[in-house]
């Protein structure tokens, strides 16, 4: 039986995380961290992390990313397994989370839902494929309240795509001001927000004549939840070391 700390537990995915961890029997909710400390389900919540009274066997954080420099001295220190949900990191961010993973092992993705997963391993094999002879695009379309973009889903396509294409392609987030024909080295990067669109992404590869879309569209937050749910039962039994979706799809 895995322990689980959910952080950000009084938000919309902690309690869909909870709702995800009742319906099994190999992984329980002991406790949240919220500020604002409302207690909705059997576990008690906490404001800060280092209030626990015991450790966990892993963390799940789907809070915001001004708690990650306390969230990552906790896990270091207690030497617990973490699982980074949250998205709207900075790349100094980005950089102590993959420092921390020297210490303890840390499951990072920008997106835990399987079928993007899917869709971004898709898109490197098209890659593949076009190589340079098609333009790309990404468009990515969020709900109102979302605070960042491009969304962290985006930046990981892009950058998978590119990755591909021997990180030679820049991205392009505005046109508008650019009186210019597109450069075979753009991935445009296209960002929408309105009503409660959970998340929707595209990926268009246009060439001459043809024109081929991979797309991915979440119909609720479960998505999420589920795939978080699976990445901390799969980590809470690894050794330190960055763990992404991959490593747990090759354990299935």
């Amino acid at each position: 039986m895995t322990r689980i700390v959910i952080t950000g537990a009084c938000g919309k995915m902690g309690r869909v995380i909870n709702d995800i961890v009742n319906t099994r029997d190999d992984c329980e909710i002991t406790a949240g961290i919220d500020i604002a400390g409302e207690q909705y389900a059997d576990f008690p919540v906490y404001k800060k992390l280092f209030d626990l009274p015991e450790k966990p066997d892993v963390i799940i954080d789907f809070s915001h990313p001004s708690l990650l420099d306390e969230l990552l001295d906790y896990c270091k220190i207690n030497n617990v397994p973490v699982v980074i949900a949250t998205t709207g990191y900075t790349d100094e961010q980005i950089k102590q989370i993959k420092t921390a993973a020297g210490q303890i092992p840390v499951f990072f993705t920008f997106n835990m839902s399987l079928g993007i997963n899917l869709l971004v391993d898709l898109a490197k094999r098209a890659t593949k494929v076009l190589g340079d002879q098609f333009d790309i695009e990404i468009v990515e379309k969020h709900h109102n309240l979302k605070k960042d973009a491009p969304s962290g889903t985006a930046i990981m396509i892009a950058e998978a795509i590119n990755e591909e294409l021997g990180n030679k392609m820049h991205y392009v987030y505005d046109r508008h001001s650019v009186r210019k024909p597109r450069e075979k080295t753009e991935i445009g990067m296209h960002s929408i927000r309105g009503g409660t669109i959970v998340g929707e992404h595209d990926v268009i590869f246009a060439g001459r004549d043809e024109v081929i879309t991979l797309s991915h569209s979440a119909g609720s937050k479960q998505v999420f939840a589920v795939g978080s749910v699976n990445a901390a039962v799969f980590l809470s039994g690894c050794e330190k070391g960055l763990y992404q979706m991959s490593d747990l799809l090759s354990e299935a």
